[in-house]
Order: C-alpha cells, then structure tokens, then sequence
C-alpha cells in the first residue's frame, strides 16, 4: 500500500526555551495532489505545523510523535538529504517574502542561483529559460529579470517568492498566508494557479490561511487549530456548513458577520466641513535606471513607472475613507507620499490647511504627531532591540508630549485597549516574542499613543484571522469616535472596506477610476475594474 505523501501522528513542537508545546499531539494525513487548508488566529501554530513539514525549525526546538514524508522520518534525514528534500521535495512559500529574497540579488539571480543548486547538470541559459518560463506564469515579465526585489511591489515580491517555490516541481508546497499581501483578482490568479499545478502534477498543497472563505474555495479539506491543538478536521463543506468545534463555529461567525454586513443604502449628505486633508493632483513617477551599457548604447529615455498618476481627493473630519485596489496599483505609494517619507513628484498635501509638500524636515516633524502610519507588516515600524512598551511610548517621548512615567502609564492603558492584556506580560516583551497578529496590535497602539487627527493604515489587520479581524475592526471604530480620528484605510480585503468605511475610492494604475459611497459602490459598480475586483472576491456563502 503506497503511505501517504505527509503523515503526522501525535506531532508536538516547542520552540527553546519554551516549556509549553506550540504544536501539541497533531494527527494528520495528506495524500499526494490533495490540498489542504490549515487555518486558526495568529500564534495557534499553523505556520509552526507548516515549517516542522520542512524541519525548518530553530536549533534547540523540542518535537515528538512523528513526522513521515514518504514514509520516511522527516526528523531522521543526514543533512545532504535535508538540502534536497527542501525544494525538490517540499517548498514554502513565506508569509513575508523578504525572508526568502535576498535584497543584494536580482530576480533573475534568485531564479538561476535556485536552479543549479539542486541541479548542477543546467546551463545558466537554460536555467534561465525555465526560470522565465516559471516568472511569466505568476504574472512576472521577462522585462523585470535584473531588477531587484525592492523595486517590486508588495504583492509583486509574493509573486517572485511563489514562482521560486515552483522551480524545482516539488511534490509538495507549503503556502504560509501567501496572498495576505496581495488584492483579490491577483489572489485568486495565484491560488489558482496553484490549484491547477496540484491537479497536472499530483502536487499536494498546504494552504495555510486566517482567510475561510479562500480556503474553502480552494481545498479539499480543512484542519482547524487552536492554541496548538488541531480541534477540528475534514471535508470542506462538513466544516465550512456543519462545523463541530466551539471555535470553528465563532471563527464562521465573524466571517459571516463581515461579510453580510449591511449598510444603509441612503444618500450621504454633501459634507461641508473644511477637508482635513486635502490632495491636489498628486503626482510620483519613478524612472527604471539604466545599466551603464544601457546608457552607452541606447539613446531612448529610460521607462517610467506612473505609480501615483494625478490624484485629487478630500478627507473630512471623522470619516473613514476606503482605498482599494490590486497590488502595484500604487496604494502604498500613494500613502507614503501623503505621509512625505517619500517626495511626491508634483502636487499638493494639505493637512489641517497646510501644505506639506515642500516642507523642512522639522516643520514635518510638527506636523507628524497629528497623523500617524498602520504599516502592514509592523517589522516596519517596530524596532526588535525595544520592548513593546518602550516602542509605544516612543511617540510620545519623541514630541515631548509626556514624562517617561506618564508614558508607561498611557502604554498601559493602550495595551488594555488594544487587547493584549494582561498588560504586564507584554510591556516587557519583545516583537520577536509575539505573533504576527499581536505584533499588529501594537503597531496599532504605537499610532494611536499621540491621539493623531489622522491615521493613514495601510492593510492593518490583513494578518489577522476573522475573529481577530473583527475585534480590532470594531476597536478601531470605537477609538475613532472616542479619540476623534479619521481614517485613510487601505485594504485589499472589500469586506473589511465595507465594513468600516464611509466612502471607497478604487485604484487602477495609479489613478482613481471611482469614488462613491460604500454600498453605492457594491451596488452600483460604475467602473469595468469595480466590477472585475468585487466578482474575484471571496464569499461564504450562507449556511
């Protein structure tokens, strides 16, 4: 009888130092070409589970039961057998994709590097061919092969990461949350993509994801976890429409309560206000350098990039504006250059009557207390040598707003407020001991310390599990009215904007192609690219 491509039986893990087990007596069988989603709230062990499977695990960690690929122990394999059981055998496709790319190598190096190392007999031009062959069919040009992974986008560096993981044909992939990052038409061309090479090549998949409606649309089966625990497994549509597990049961019902929101479908009043922030004509292009033969023998301009393409839009007090669209559209550019951490090519920003274009750098530095960033990956604006509570009080040590005793107590008070009580476990800590959901919170309370005027977020809980969603969602909406905040809410996720915002503004290639009331839009979709964006997005249906 051929064994399964991947058994677990009473399969634990700890990580060093830790007494308690982050993955506790997990059974499971995966058999080749089935693809299986893995979903639970951030810090339940899913992406644990999913790197034991490529004994990717740091020195020191403690695991028991077993893990068999093949039938063979996982935990068993000499070295030279570990190099090619990963990426010949098993790949994964990281949450981040910066940890999988080297910021010092191109595309194009990354690809070739990856292919010869398991496969010396290739020449680099055939090397080449394959990798080209594999980037154009995750959306990626041939044009692009010596640029470098920060001239992608966010969703773009994904792309690269997942086109990487199919090099080598392994039998199978590990997708750790590899379209958290991306809008939903891109999304679901990955997934799909991923689906059909499972099916042509009886590759198996472990989607791992806090996204039920995704899942369900992708797999064959469906493993829940809890607080490292696997508390409910099997066929999609039993767990999806009769789920068994208490926490099967609320993680549904936060999805549903998302996604079947209702919004009333009333003609907003024309708001009169003086705008809070006001934007004119924004303009960033960005030039593709030249390499120096380039420039030596070819004469023609260098190619540019519209990532902000003319934009004019106002924000008034207390409203919550939605910005969607795919990735590379220019979301977060447009973003950055609202904030100035990126100069804008042409235009004006006009905060609170003033405009920031053009400003000193301490004249921004006034200014940056009253709007505040939500990163969507909070390594950006969380440094790992700062405990939690010393990176929140940061701000407000910064602007000279408190003494560092009034500081700690407003930290706390924040960490109350954005859940991660009690607050004394976490004032001490560091990022790397929190989740990637927890790590989210405090990136959240680390805006709000200063009580900003507006808060810019770009995907903030886009690496949440719905429950969580939910829960900072509806924080979020409690802190506007108490804290007297607007928000710019980027989001590739339509639910959650529709859920929380008032108005919508859709991106495509670096201009807005609509803006309308939020069930105006869902309703009424004016726009080819509104209406392409809300078929792709995933929907559970109703039980």
């Amino acid at each position: 009888m051929t064994p399964p491509l991947l058994q677990l039986d009473r399969f634990c893990v700890a990580y060093p130092r830790q007494a308690t087990w982050a993955v506790e007596h997990v059974s499971l069988c995966l058999q080749p070409g089935e693809m299986l989603g893995l979903v639970g709230e951030s810090g339940c062990g899913k992406s644990t589970l999913g790197r034991a499977a490529l004994r990717l695990l740091p020195g020191g960690s403690r695991t028991e039961g077993q893990s068999l690929f093949e039938g063979r122990d996982v935990f068993g394999l000499a070295a030279p057998d570990i190099r090619r059981f990963r990426g010949e055998a098993v790949s994964l496709v990281f949450q981040d994709p910066m940890t999988r790319l080297n910021p010092l190598m191109t595309i194009g190096d990354h690809c070739v590097e990856t292919l010869r190392a398991h496969r010396s007999d290739l020449s680099k031009q055939a090397a080449k061919e394959i990798a080209i062959a594999t980037l154009e069919s995750v959306s990626i040009p041939a044009s692009r092969w010596e640029q470098y992974p920060h001239e992608f986008s966010g969703g773009m560096r994904q792309r690269v990461a997942i086109a990487l993981a199919l090099l080598l044909n392994p039998k199978l992939i590990v997708a750790d949350e590899p379209t958290t990052s991306l809008d939903v038409t891109i999304s679901a061309q990955i997934l799909d993509l991923l689906t059909q090479l499972c099916r042509e090549r009886g590759m198996a998949l472990i989607l791992i994801s806090h996204d039920l409606a995704l899942v369900g649309e992708y797999c064959d089966r469906i493993a829940v976890m809890y607080e490292g625990k696997l508390v409910e497994l099997g066929p999609t549509e039993q767990v999806l429409y009769q789920p068994q597990a208490d926490y099967t049961q609320s993680l549904l019902r936060a999805a549903h309560q998302l996604q079947n929101y209702e919004v009333e479908d009333i003609a907003a009043p024309e708001n009169t206000d003086t705008p809070l922030l006001r934007v004119q004509d924004l303009i960033k292009h960005y030039s593709i350098e030249q390499n120096l033969l380039s420039k030596l023998f070819n004469r023609t301009p260098p190619d540019t990039i519209r990532a902000v393409d003319g934009i004019s839009i106002d924000l008034h007090p207390g409203e919550v504006l939605g910005l969607v669209g795919e990735s590379g559209c220019g979301k977060s550019t447009f973003s950055r250059a609202l904030m100035q951490i990126i100069p804008p090519t042409s235009g004006r920003v006009e905060f609170m009557g003033k405009n920031l274009v053009g400003m000193s750098r301490s004249q921004l530095q006034a200014q940056r207390r009253n709007f505040q960033m939500i990163f969507q990956d909070p390594h950006a604006c969380l440094n790992p040598m700062m405990t939690v509570g010393r990176g929140i009080a940061d701000p407000l040590i910064i602007h000279g707003l408190n003494t560092a005793t009034e500081a700690k107590q407003l930290v706390h008070a924040m960490l109350k407020r954005v859940g991660l009580t009690p607050t004394e476990d976490y004032y001490d800590r560091y990022p790397s001991d929190l989740s990637g959901g927890q790590q989210q919170r405090v990136a959240i309370a680390r805006a709000l310390i200063t009580k900003p005027k507006l808060v810019i977020c770009d995907e903030p809980v886009s690496m949440l599990d719905a429950s969580v969603q939910a829960q900072v969602l509806e924080l979020m909406l409690e802190l506007k009215d108490e804290l007297e905040l607007t928000y710019l809410f980027i989001t590739h996720d339509l639910w959650v904007a529709r859920y929380l915002c008032d108005r919508i503004a859709v991106m495509n290639k670096g201009k807005i192609v609509e803006l309308e009331p939020t069930e105006k839009l869902f309703n009424q979709p004016q726009h080819p690219y509104t209406q392409t964006l809300l078929a792709a997005a995933p929907l559970l249906a109703k039980t």
